[in-house]
């Protein structure tokens, strides 16, 4: 079972990566290979032979067995965890009926007129817009909202637009990384750690913001002498009327409410013992009631690829575990006996963010998760809540921030590259490669600092 369980998995993980088949058929054929011959489904096996009682009924035996066989019924459902795939489909579908009001276009476009047609500025606020928008909503859909309004800006100013497509899509991955819902790696670490949403705020939103900073100074540095345009140009840019981009005020107000409530909600969830997943369903099911006229339309608009994808995965990940491969990587982890807590923390860290790049932030966080878990439930050190969560943190830090390292690291940089060609503009491997590795490198470096004062602060 081993080997066969090693196979389905790393092949799986091959062709996700290959992108020669869609990544969500790859995952649900993984899955379906690992329900097939790895995970333990329900038993349709004779039970005995049926006793009546003294009324001629079955009740006696039904009592027997309907509870061991409705456990084992559910059994594929607990391969899949629903907190994740809740939590990323209710915030999709409120995301969708704010972004048919225009909200989305107006911040765009006001960014640009605040920044008075420059290209470099208008790179800046669309960078940190977008950096922003990522932080509470999905790095994919802030994508999809932000990269049109891109092209037409950039095709009015007349300079290239792939500089700004990367660079927002490299901001949205740094955005993504300071709080739970931003970035799906950071769900999966939440939902496996039992961290709060008020937790990831007040651990990495703050480094996040200073290497948002930091990342915007080297963009300046950068192209402060490559982006210049006529005043005619900008001129152009400064006759949009940012208004007519809202197209439906009564709807944004009120999903503009139940967006907020919401997010409250994600900052109280510890607090009130709900999970992020009950949050944002209750957020999704008010929008539907309170902001759509045809909720048919609602729920077809949400990215039901991307949650599939998810759940093949995690369903592929369990498979894994049950073959006992997550068990054999986990003690390669043996190797780091003796070091010191801060090198192990860091090289996990690093090791994150290099795998991220290549397999995919999200295909790689599924599985550490595990493998981390069980090396650390053997460590004395990682005893300690504090310094347990600091791993965690690291690893967030590193899967997130890694994601930036190739065309593949992300699901936003895939979505990225396929607008720009969509739109003409082709970005190679090779081209996000330039961009990437330099952002990825000096970012990872920042969160060492970062992760290593918090060592030092906790060990006081």
């Amino acid at each position: 079972m081993f080997w066969l369980g090693t196979l389905i998995f790393i092949g799986t993980y091959i062709v996700i990566a290959s992108e020669k088949v869609h990544k969500s058929a790859a995952a649900m054929g993984g899955a379906m290979l690992m329900l097939l011959f790895i995970l333990e489904g329900p038993s349709h096996g004779q039970h005995g032979d049926p006793q009546l009682d003294s009324d001629g009924q079955y009740v006696e035996q039904t009592v027997q067995h309907t509870e061991p066989l409705v456990s084992q019924l559910d059994s594929f459902a607990q391969n899949i965890n629903f907190d994740v795939i809740f939590t990323l489909a209710g915030m999709m579908v409120l995301v969708n009926i704010l972004s048919e009001t225009g909200l989305f276009q107006y911040v765009a476009i006001k960014s640009a007129k605040i920044a008075k047609g420059s290209p470099l500025n208008t790179l800046l606020l669309l960078v940190f817009a977008t950096a922003i928008l990522s932080a509470f909503l999905d790095n994919v859909t802030t994508i999809l909202l932000i990269a049109p309004v891109t092209l037409v800006v950039a095709a009015e100013l007349e300079v290239p637009p792939i500089p700004f497509l990367l660079c927002e899509t490299m901001a949205s991955n740094i955005g993504g990384s300071a709080t739970l819902i931003g970035d799906p790696p950071n769900l999966i670490i939440g939902s496996y750690a039992g961290l709060s949403f008020s937790a990831f705020m007040i651990n990495l939103s703050p480094f996040i913001v200073v290497a948002l900073l930091i990342y915007m100074f080297v963009l300046w540095f950068y192209y402060k002498d490559k982006m210049k345009v006529t005043i005619e140009k900008r001129a152009r840019i400064m006759a949009f009327n940012e208004k007519e981009a809202i197209t439906d005020k009564d709807k944004l107000r009120k999903g503009g409410v139940i967006m907020i409530c919401t997010l409250i909600g994600f900052l109280l969830h510890g607090m009130l013992h709900l999970e992020p997943s009950v949050v944002a369903m209750a957020g999704a099911t008010c929008g539907l009631i309170l902001c759509c006229d045809n909720v048919d339309h609602a729920l077809e608009k949400i990215e039901w690829g991307t949650l599939f994808f998810f759940m093949g995965l995690f369903v592929l990940v369990k498979g894994a575990e049950k073959a006992g491969l997550m068990n054999e990587l986990g003690k390669l982890l043996v190797y780091m006996d003796g070091w010191h807590p801060l090198a192990i923390i860091l090289t996990i860290m690093w090791v994150g963010g290099v795998c991220a790049a290549i397999m995919n932030n999200v295909s790689f966080t599924a599985a550490a998760v595990i493998i981390i878990g069980q090396f650390m439930s053997t460590h004395e050190f990682f005893e300690v809540r504090l310094h347990e969560e600091l791993l965690w943190w690291a690893l967030a830090l590193g899967v997130c921030l890694g994601g930036n390292g190739s065309a593949v690291g992300a699901a936003a940089n895939m979505c990225t590259i396929g607008i720009a060609e969509k739109n003409g503009h082709k970005i190679s491997f090779k081209d996000f490669l330039v961009y990437g590795v330099p952002v990825t490198i000096v970012s990872l470096i920042a969160a060492s600092v970062y992760i290593t004062l918090r060592f030092y602060q906790l060990d006081l």
